[in-house]
């Protein structure tokens, strides 16, 4: 198939997946725009403030697209073209999008409550207990996984001669590594994204203190985006990795701490800028590979015995390893988090909760067709699964996005690839930041409902709570890597996933609304993912890799708790309630 061909039908499915089932699941979930919100509500300035919907989807985008959309199906396009596609495309509009926009709505008409304070409030205390530990784990995992694959991407390097470059030049930092300079392209990404940081707060002051316009902000935010590559490309940054993963861990200490107008929500923005421009390079570079000719190299399903020695069986490791690009249980935590406390009108809803995911879809077709259309699946094979060594999922991405748009746009391989690198340290710590700042939701929430208003005054100090969450992933993340990781926080995620629409059926059917969109899904999820755990359990103990057996294991139990406390929700109270045509009120 041409590789144009192919990302133009992609969108069109989307797209109509949005026009027809997203809007026809939020008028059965019952959005009403004359109803006022929590952040108006229960405002406070600090984590309850109205947003503007341009400020709010920037942020909530760059927050939710991760890595996962990226290095999931960057490792899964192993199994072959058309498995991950699949899954993509029908998984995002069937489940992930319907996930995240039913998350935050629920949410919202909570009062802002995050997805596990909803499930106490609808299964009880022993519910909340399961789904809290489990979403608190499920942040550890995200944020140290990412932390160890942000080291990697900004410490990676190329050599030089494959972008054409002379050791002459002078515009581009080289090393010299087994006798042959190499372009620092993970340095260039390093200073950028200090400078954005650094930006962050006074574009932060602008809009929220001085009352600035939104174009305004917009100006500046892409101006600073701008400002910061061409900042990276005179003074590239190089460190260590494990330098790097502390530098991150001081990072997100304070990103936690702070008022989320301080540092989170304008570093979105600045950063999405980016994003956004990332997203539509990518379209138009494939669409151009298209227009040049350019087919999918790549087979339509290499389900070897390669692939599952590597990665595992295809069902159930391919939802887990694709992760984010298709449905994610972190986008839960996130719409319940924190974009639910900055809707100003529910009509935002399926805009935001739907759109967004639909959003991180195409990013992850970008990835899917920038790979076998750009890269090619032979030096994806060399790059990302090596005989020998560690693979480099980051930087086959980047090269990928380099190659398609010098095929596809005619733009310097150096400059597409550094680009990629940009973009994609860019979704990595946009999302660290933001997990951790739901950590210290969770936990907080964990400490009223365990004490109610007798907490300990110094299990109340957001600073205590914002160091738990960093501590426990720094120990993580300093000692295992993302290619071991991946397949726990993959199953993890998803399964929070299913947990989170499980929680929805509940409500629904508490509300007498229909609820079949959300329970189908919940079972399909729930059965794939807790195969995924069980295996993951046994594999990392025959490794003799303990730590994250033992962790598998525990967040095993915690989902089966979880869904057997369902389960007799139904069983004692949701007999009479069992209309799955409901009409939604």
């Amino acid at each position: 198939m041409n590789v144009g061909l192919g990302m133009l039908i992609s969108l069109g499915i989307l797209l109509l997946g949005y026009l027809f089932y997203g809007r026809w699941v939020g008028r059965r979930l019952g959005v009403d725009p004359n109803r006022p919100t929590p952040a108006h509500t229960q405002y406070d300035g600090v984590d309850y403030a109205p947003a503007r919907p341009l400020l709010l989807f920037g942020h909530h985008f760059s927050a939710i697209a991760a890595a996962g959309p990226i290095v999931g199906p960057t490792l899964a396009i192993l199994y072959g073209f058309l498995p991950v596609w699949l899954w993509v495309v029908l998984g995002v509009i069937l489940i992930g999008a319907v996930h995240d926009m039913t998350a935050l709505f629920l949410s919202i008409r909570e009062g802002g409550r995050s997805i596990a304070e909803v499930a106490r409030r609808t299964l009880g205390p022993v519910g909340y207990f399961f789904f809290l530990s489990f979403a608190l784990f499920l942040c550890i995992l995200v944020a140290a996984a990412f932390a160890d694959l942000t080291a990697v991407a900004l410490t990676s390097h190329h050599p030089a001669a494959e972008f054409g470059i002379q050791p002459s030049q002078t515009l581009l930092r080289t090393r010299t590594f087994n006798g042959e300079p190499h372009v620092m392209i993970g340095g260039v990404a390093s200073t950028s994204a200090i400078v954005m940081t650094l930006l962050a707060p006074f574009i932060g002051w602008l809009v929220y203190r001085r009352h600035a316009p939104t174009w305004l902000a917009s100006v500046l935010a892409a101006t600073g985006a701008v400002f910061s590559i061409l900042v990276g490309l005179y003074w590239p940054l190089q460190l260590n990795p494990k330098v790097w993963i502390l530098i991150i861990m001081m990072y997100i200490l304070a990103a936690a701490y702070v008022p989320i107008w301080l540092i989170i929500q304008p570093r979105d923005y600045v950063n999405v800028q980016i994003l956004y421009l990332g997203l539509l390079s990518l379209i138009a570079g494939t669409v151009g590979l298209g227009l040049a000719g350019h087919r999918i190299e790549a087979p339509l399903f290499h389900v070897t015995a390669d692939a599952v020695a590597r990665l595992g069986e295809l069902w159930p490791f391919l939802f887990i390893t694709v992760a984010c690009g298709a449905a994610s249980g972190a986008h839960g935590l996130i719409a319940t988090g924190t974009t639910s406390k900055q809707v100003s009108n529910e009509k935002h809803i399926p805009v935001v909760g739907y759109g967004g995911m639909l959003m991180e879809s195409v990013l992850a077709l970008c990835v899917i067709f920038a790979i076998v259309g750009g890269l090619g699946y032979a030096k994806y094979m060399e790059i990302t699964w090596p005989a020998q060594g560690r693979g480099n999922a980051p930087l086959a991405f980047a090269l990928a996005a380099g190659y398609t748009l010098f095929k596809g746009l005619h733009i310097p391989l150096i400059y597409g690839t550094l680009f990629g690198i940009i973009l994609l340290e860019g979704f990595l710590v946009t999302t660290i930041d933001a997990v951790m700042r739901l950590s210290r939701y969770l936990i907080e929430e964990f400490w009223r409902v365990l004490w109610g208003n007798r907490v300990p005054g110094v299990l109340q100090l957001r600073f205590v709570n914002s160091l738990i969450p960093v501590v426990l992933t720094a120990g993580l993340a300093f000692s295992r890597g993302y290619t071991r990781i991946w397949p726990l926080f993959g199953a993890s995620n998803q399964l929070l996933a299913a947990l989170t629409l499980v929680v929805a059926t509940v409500w629904l059917v508490q509300k007498a609304r229909t609820y079949w969109f959300a329970i189908l899904p919940a079972v399909f999820m729930s059965g794939t993912t807790i195969t995924a755990l069980a295996l993951t359990v046994m594999r990392r103990f025959q490794a003799h890799d303990y730590l994250l057996s033992f962790t598998a294991f525990l967040l095993l139990g915690l989902a089966v708790g979880f869904i057997v406390q369902s389960v007799r929700f139904f069983v004692t109270r949701g007999r009479g309630a069992w209309t799955w045509g409901a009409a939604s009120r």
